[in-house]
């Protein structure tokens, strides 16, 4: 999925702005100002086409993510995990460690 401010794309199709989106367990919808994408594995990204970003995922994941949005444990001592397993110091560095080319 690709979004260029109101427009996005699946596999380099252009998805009509307002109009949902659903093809084998990926859907796109437009919530007001933003557009979400959800995946049948429960992970759901809104973004409002600017700046804001949000990331839900469902409660049957809790323990199983990690990356840019943590590991969900609810522990606060594992929210700065580096993909090595250490934890980094300040936020930059564990921003910086997530960078993919």
């Amino acid at each position: 999925v690709v979004a260029q401010g109101r427009n996005v794309s699946v596999n380099g199709a252009a998805v009509p702005e307002g109009r949902p989106y659903l093809h084998k367990g990926l859907g796109v919808t437009w919530p007001g100002d933003w557009v979400a994408v959800a995946s049948s594995l429960g992970v759901r990204v809104a973004w409002d086409g600017h700046l804001a970003v949000t990331v839900t995922v469902e409660p049957e994941l809790r323990g199983g993510t990690w990356g840019l949005c943590g590991t969900y444990t609810d522990d606060p001592a594992d929210d700065f995990m580096l993909p090595d397993g250490d934890i980094a110091a300040i936020a930059a560095a564990f921003g910086s460690a997530w960078k993919v080319p």
